[in-house]
């Protein structure tokens, strides 16, 4: 099985999770991956630079109907949900989901109905049940499904409610959540 994409999404405590994560891909990762981190509708790109000084992988800031490359990393953009078309990225500004905009669950279901079981979908640290939902359609959809193991999180809720709502492929810290990813993906271990 080729995976087309992956997914992640996380909330409170997310920054630090991701910079392990992505920490820890090489760089011949090429599965393109998807980040919804919750952050302040007015926050400007200070997150694409804080993630960009831990990984070899390049990360961009999505803007409307990019091209999904593989190899990168992209962040939706504050402020707007960010949504998969085959093949390329669309923005939208409706109204804020699980109090959300972006949304992970909007993420998570555009990319399960376009790529189905060529998903991979991880939920990490947060303080809502945003994800929830989205994760269970990536599930239904024959994706893979990946929850940070609530005892590592800083803020478990999102985890548990993930857990609560989906049987997940896997429980796992974020290091091994990393391995997992470059076991799906077949990339070997190229140093950046």
């Amino acid at each position: 099985m080729s995976f087309k994409i992956v997914l992640i999404g996380t909330s409170l405590g997310g920054l630090s999770a991701l910079k392990i994560i992505l920490g820890n891909l090489p760089a011949d990762f090429l599965v393109p991956i998807v980040i919804v981190q919750h952050r302040h509708k007015n926050s400007d790109n200070t997150l694409e630079g804080l993630l960009q000084e831990q990984s070899c992988l390049p990360i961009k800031e999505v803007e409307d109907k990019d091209k999904i490359l593989p190899g990168h990393v992209y962040l939706a953009p504050a402020d707007y949900h960010l949504l998969i078309e085959p093949g390329y990225f669309a923005l939208s500004t409706d109204e804020p989901v699980s109090y959300a905009r972006p949304s992970i669950d909007v993420l998570f279901e555009s990319a399960a109905d376009i790529y189905a079981e060529q998903v991979i979908g991880v939920i990490l640290t947060g303080a809502n049940h945003d994800g929830a939902q989205g994760l269970k359609k990536v599930k239904e959809r024959g994706g893979i499904t990946i929850v940070q193991k609530p005892t590592t999180a800083e803020s478990s809720i999102m985890p548990q409610a993930a857990i609560s709502a989906v049987t997940v492929d896997g429980i796992l810290s974020l290091a091994e959540i990393a391995n997992m990813l470059k076991v799906l993906s077949a990339s070997e271990s190229a140093e950046c």
